[in-house]
């Protein structure tokens, strides 16, 4: 969802925010990212992108640095910046921890996190902050937090494992943890006692800007933004939506809870998985169509929208799919080059749907977006689709960095840059992707308790990549066909690259991942002991002390 302040025609009425407020911050390890390559095209890319970023960074209220969207884009969306501060705690874990306790520090008593925040300085502007000010419907200022939050509509709820992952960058701090298990407890309450408008356990979306499609050509006659506790009852208006989308929030909410459940020891684990699961069958016995392999929401008469969506590649995203679903999905048709995978993959509906539009200037209705690509990484790493995210990294890399201009849109069949909607070529979803795709395939990635080491080849050039966190530093260095992995100087393998290394915190190896399109050769040293073994794509071998490196089964 991105608006400008036209949205305060807008109504609303809501409860004072009353989250629960950590008594001290934890003390945040040093971090950092270092990338050198005789490579000039991926060395002018990757620094464009890390000075795209550095731009976004910003004192969003008194003392508070925040990562922005970018791009024109000065406040912080749900869809976004709970991500986008995740991808970014590699490089600065103070802004990565603000960009989650921004929206925790905003959400009502009655468990709803603002879709929106604005900042400080554009709340002043506006004399927001003067005493009995209105800040317009739809929106309210807050003032112990120094900013304006806006409930009209969810936009999107890109926040729970990414929340998650930054317990795990800032040390595991337990206050944090049971400050977002408290949150993500109240919102999923929240959702289930509004967004089921009829009972039939199926949640619903009520306007566009709930999950942040703007202009999209199936939502005609839809509003954008819906500040009501009931849904529209509107003339020509197909909403309220059964939707995948919001089914998925769900879903991966109660996942997390359960994870975060276990880390507390709180005896709620069994509970949110079995929860999670209701989620996840209710959704498919409503959604899914077997025979077209993919979902489909329905409209407010029960009936199902023939529309093709990317949406379901968030769903995997979210992790709402099964292993069948998503292969099923994947093989269809993200990978059809009629549907999604045109020549600048990931249009936001089928090339070949009715519907589609090659449209520029912030639409939804086909052009490929930088956010599904930030997204397509997590939501296509959750089913082993490993291989899969090499392709699309491919490609996106050297769309991007032709002109290193960091656009939200991309001509589907051109890859140009859509130079209408952005104010300024700096739009922090794409320069994120970029960031995190050149990890995936030539560096180094911290995945919680492991890391994963991916040592893709660029011909001749050579590639060092260096993680710092805390104590330790990361380093991985590609040369002449190999890959060389070390923590602290210390060599922790060596071998032939194109493949994935996944190691645990303390650098011992554990198993060997099939990351490029095609079968790799490998042979891999630790220490005086040499593996070698055949690795196709999307292949997952363990490393055993002793015999050779075996196959796991399941993705």
């Amino acid at each position: 969802m991105k608006f400008l302040f036209w949205i305060l025609t807008l109504t609303i009425l809501f409860a004072e925010p009353g989250a629960v407020v950590m008594a001290s911050s934890p003390k945040l390890p040093p971090v950092g990212v270092t990338l050198k390559t005789d490579d000039p095209f991926l060395q002018k890319l990757y620094d464009a992108a890390e000075e795209a970023e550095r731009g976004n960074v910003v004192e969003f209220t008194p003392g508070r640095k925040t990562l922005v969207e970018g791009g024109g884009y000065t406040c912080v969306w749900l869809e976004t910046q709970p991500m986008g501060g995740a991808m970014y705690a590699c490089r600065n874990l103070e802004v990565a921890l603000n960009n989650q306790l921004i929206f925790m520090d905003c959400q009502r008593t009655d468990g709803r996190l603002p879709g929106v925040i604005i900042s400080y300085e554009e709340s002043r502007k506006n004399g927001w902050d003067k005493k009995d000010a209105q800040p317009g419907p739809g929106l309210t200022y807050l003032p112990d937090q120094k900013a304006t939050a806006y409930f009209a509509a969810h936009s999107g709820y890109c926040f729970p494992s990414p929340a998650l992952d930054v317990y795990y960058w800032i040390g595991r701090d337990r206050q944090y943890l049971e400050r977002l298990y408290h949150a993500l407890e109240a919102h999923d309450a929240y959702l289930w006692r509004v967004r089921d408008s009829n009972g039939d356990g199926i949640l619903e979306l009520w306007c566009t800007f709930d999950n942040g499609e703007d202009n999209s050509t199936r939502d005609r006659g839809a509003p954008n933004s819906w500040p009501h506790e009931e849904p529209p009852k509107l003339k020509d208006c197909l909403m309220p939506y059964q939707s995948m989308d919001v089914m998925s929030w769900s879903y991966q909410g109660r996942c997390v809870l359960a994870e975060i459940a276990d880390l507390l020891d709180n005896g709620r684990g069994d509970h949110w998985r079995q929860k999670a699961e209701e989620v996840q069958k209710r959704l498919i016995a409503a959604l899914w169509r077997p025979e077209k392999y993919a979902c489909y929401d329905r409209d407010k008469d029960g009936r199902f929208m023939d529309v093709l969506l990317h949406n379901n590649l968030r769903c995997m995203w979210f992790g709402s799919f099964t292993q069948e679903m998503a292969d099923s999905f994947v093989d269809r048709h993200l990978l059809n080059p009629k549907e999604f995978w045109t020549p600048m993959p990931l249009p936001s509906i089928a090339a070949n749907d009715p519907l589609f539009r090659n449209a520029r200037g912030n639409n939804w209705s086909g052009q490929p977006q930088g956010l599904t690509y930030q997204r397509a990484i997590r939501a296509l790493e959750n089913y082993g689709r490993y291989a899969e995210v090499t392709r699309l990294g491919d490609v996106f890399l050297r769309t991007v960095g032709k002109t290193c201009r960091f656009r939200q849109q991309y001509d589907p069949f051109t890859g140009e840059p859509d130079d209408v909607a952005n104010v300024k070529a700096d739009y922090g979803p794409t320069a994120l992707a970029v960031l995190e795709y050149i990890n995936r395939m030539y560096g180094i990635h911290i995945d919680r308790r492991r890391i994963l080491w991916s040592g893709l080849t660029r011909g001749r050039y050579t590639i060092d990549y260096a993680q710092r966190w805390g104590e330790r530093t990361y380093r991985l260095r590609i040369a002449d066909g190999r890959m060389t992995g070390s923590l602290n100087g210390r060599e922790l393998f060596r071998g032939t690259a194109g493949v994935r290394i996944v190691t645990d915190l303390d650098g011992h190896p554990r198993q060997i991942v099939g990351i490029a399109p095609e079968t790799q050769t490998v042979d891999l040293q630790i220490g005086s002991k040499t593996h070698h073994c055949q690795v196709p794509p999307n292949t997952v071998w363990t490393i055993r002390e002793n015999g050779p490196p075996t196959e796991v089964e399941e993705k």
